[in-house]
């Protein structure tokens, strides 16, 4: 069974800094892309950041480029166990939203909003991030 869990968000100032983690298991092998999107009221999904399987390429939105820094650790001796990071600086108030993280099986990671918006794969139950002015 697949599962995917996110972590670490909260309520912060603008300006302040928050690291989400996600946690998938119960894949195959732990080459998957994996990719962070999120999701404010009232508005659509929107891709943030997407991880290639190896974690040697990634992408990330203009929206937040600069700020976010996304990293895997593939290092887990348990092979079916992929963990992803997304570091969060200098948050603003209009990065609110409800965060998820997904695994893809089908489609890469790359630099193009099209690809991502048709991501389908496995994604958890999301973790909030809520800035203030």
């Amino acid at each position: 069974q697949v599962q995917v869990m996110e972590s670490g968000g909260g309520l912060v100032q603008a300006g302040e800094s928050l690291r989400l983690s996600c946690t998938a298991s119960g894949l195959p092998f732990n080459g998957y892309a994996m990719g962070w999107f999120r999701q404010a009221p009232g508005k659509e999904r929107e891709a943030v950041s997407c991880i290639s399987g190896s974690g040697l390429t990634s992408h990330i939105a203009d929206a937040v480029k600069g700020r976010f820094t996304i990293s895997r650790d593939n290092a887990s001796s348990e092979k079916d166990k992929m963990t992803m990071y997304l570091q969060m600086n200098s948050l603003r108030p209009e990065d609110t939203a409800m965060y998820y993280c997904t695994v893809e099986g089908y489609r890469p990671c790359v630099a193009d909003e099209t690809v991502l918006a048709k991501w389908s794969g496995w994604s958890g139950q999301g973790t909030q991030v809520t800035v203030s002015s």
